[in-house]
């Protein structure tokens, strides 16, 4: 049921956010729509170049349709968030063949510089493991918006089984640790991964 409820979700964001991505390019370079496939990551003025973030989201699209294409349900069981060429992957599989295969088929994209592998095996067995870690990540965003205001909206995050993963690009150390404080206190967080990018 969980699987079902993520493949209607995915496929109905999916096509959305692929529209607003080009949407959003066409009005505004300082704010550009650069993931997809369940969430969405906003880029602010000065943290990455429009090429950059244009090549992201090529990306982004290139590795969902490999994942479509490859069966596994690959593209509903694994998200993807891509900065400056690093892609994270996270999400549940059913065993180590799948996850290695996941990571196969996204170095075949055009333009990957690197892979950051967090992809587990397992399952949420039940509807409210899927529900416990989308408050999670609700609460998560929630506090990003308290913590560090607007520029929240530059990060992206992703909860697996309690465990928060942190991506985006900051130009403040202090703010970002901040933050992953705040996160540690949401009921529920068993661990936070940072994948954040500090720039001067």
């Amino acid at each position: 049921m969980v699987t079902k409820f993520k493949k209607i979700i995915k496929f109905l964001l999916l096509p959305m956010l692929l529209i607003t991505m080009f949407i959003n390019y066409g009005c505004s370079p300082a704010n550009i729509l650069a993931t997809g496939s369940g969430s969405a990551m906003v880029v602010a003025e000065g943290e990455r170049s429009l090429g950059t973030v244009i090549d992201d989201a090529t990306i982004k699209v290139n590795v969902a349709a490999k994942f479509l294409n490859a069966g596994n349900n690959l593209f509903v069981n694994i998200n993807t968030s891509v900065l400056e060429g690093r892609v994270l992957l996270t999400g549940l599989v059913d065993n180590q063949e799948i996850r290695i295969d996941a990571v196969r088929l996204v170095w075949e994209v055009e333009g990957v510089r690197e892979i950051i592998n967090e992809v587990e095996i397992g399952n949420r067995s039940t509807l409210s493991d899927y529900a416990s870690d989308l408050w999670i990540n609700t609460q998560a965003r929630g506090l990003a918006a308290k913590t560090i205001g607007i520029k929240a909206v530059t990060f992206n995050f992703e909860t697996i089984k309690g465990k928060i993963y942190i991506a985006g690009i900051s130009t403040k150390p202090e703010q970002l640790e901040e933050l992953i404080l705040a996160l540690k206190n949401i009921k529920g967080v068993t661990e936070i991964v940072n994948y954040v990018i500090l720039k001067e």
